[in-house]
């Protein structure tokens, strides 16, 4: 059989060589007498059917998780819950955290439920590693911040709730207004839109959140990166005092509220409703999120924390260093 065959019949020849290969345990010199070519064609053939995206192989680490820096969080901050990775070779620690979340999501959705939730990139993470044997009767989902934009499909609010749509089987409750507008005239008037009044009001009546932690630093700024604030814009944000932001909602590294200008032009749950749902699952990790994990703990506005280890660590550094600088 010459290993020159082509187009269709090269394709088969080459998956034929792979189920054998990988599937049924054949060795290369086994696969190269069935078929008739040598033992070194058999491994030309197999390099080729990766090449060509005949065999796909991915690894499915074990993610190690770090039980005593979880049970440390849930002590100190009153958690409900806390997964922490431990950092390992991976280098991908936003798929890590988002494979620990789906499953901490999953836990906590019962049938009937309305799930609430932003957008950012954690999220999207989340949402991208849901895995699920069968929907969930009754599900609901709601945006809780109005929209980033078209710019930005796979994590914007719209493209959130669509996908969350598709992996749970849910209706999407959508928030069809841009997150942020130029003033509080223009928040009061869209907030007074009946859509808009019924979306947020499924959202205040969410049984569990799932949220990513923002920063206020213009480097790391969603808005910002977004290109829908301004570098002076975020920087004024920083000014307040402000640390980093839950669902838009600014809070200073205590959790104190902060951009309290800002948030006027919000379009999204009100942060006391956001506080009040009973389940709030925050998914965050990297030094740059460092101070707003901490301010999103110190305020409350998480009740189950999945982050990494080298994050959960720097976190409770700085609530120490931050505990006694205040003395």
């Amino acid at each position: 059989m010459s290993e020159k065959r082509q187009g269709k019949d090269r394709v088969d020849l080459l998956a034929d060589v792979a189920e054998m290969y990988f599937l049924k345990g054949n060795t290369q010199a086994q696969i190269a007498k069935k078929i008739g070519v040598t033992r070194s064609m058999i491994s030309r053939m197999l390099t080729e059917s990766r090449d060509a995206g005949i065999v796909n192989i991915q690894i499915n680490r074990p993610i190690k998780e770090d039980r005593n820096l979880a049970r440390v969080l849930c002590e100190r901050y009153k958690l409900i819950q806390a997964r922490v990775i431990e950092n390992g070779r991976s280098t991908n620690l936003l798929s890590c955290l988002g494979k620990v979340a789906s499953k901490v999501l999953v836990d906590q959705l019962k049938p009937g439920f309305i799930l609430g939730t932003s957008w950012g990139t954690a999220i999207s993470a989340t949402v991208e590693e849901l895995s699920l044997d069968r929907f969930i009767k009754n599900i609901k989902i709601a945006q809780l911040l109005g929209a980033l934009g078209a710019r930005i499909k796979d994590y914007d609010g719209h493209g959130i709730i669509r996908r969350l749509e598709e992996k749970l089987g849910g209706d999407g409750i959508y928030l069809n207004a841009p997150f942020l507008v130029e003033n509080q005239s223009i928040a009061k008037s869209l907030l007074e839109n009946k859509s808009i009044q019924e979306a947020l009001a499924f959202g205040k009546k969410a049984d569990v959140a799932l949220l990513g932690v923002g920063s206020a630093d213009p480097v790391n700024s969603s808005y910002y990166l977004s290109g829908y604030v301004k570098k002076e814009e975020m920087l004024a944000v920083q000014e307040t005092g402000a640390v980093g932001d839950v669902c838009g909602r600014f809070f200073d590294i205590g959790g104190n509220n902060a951009a309290i200008e800002f948030q006027a032009g919000l379009i999204g749950i009100p942060v006391n409703n956001l506080k009040a749902i009973p389940i709030r699952i925050g998914v965050a990790g990297g030094a740059e999120k460092v101070k707003p994990i901490l301010g999103a703990l110190r305020g409350g506005y998480i009740n189950i924390l999945v982050a990494d280890a080298t994050t959960v660590r720097a976190v409770l550094a700085a609530d120490v260093m931050n505990e006694n600088s205040a003395r």
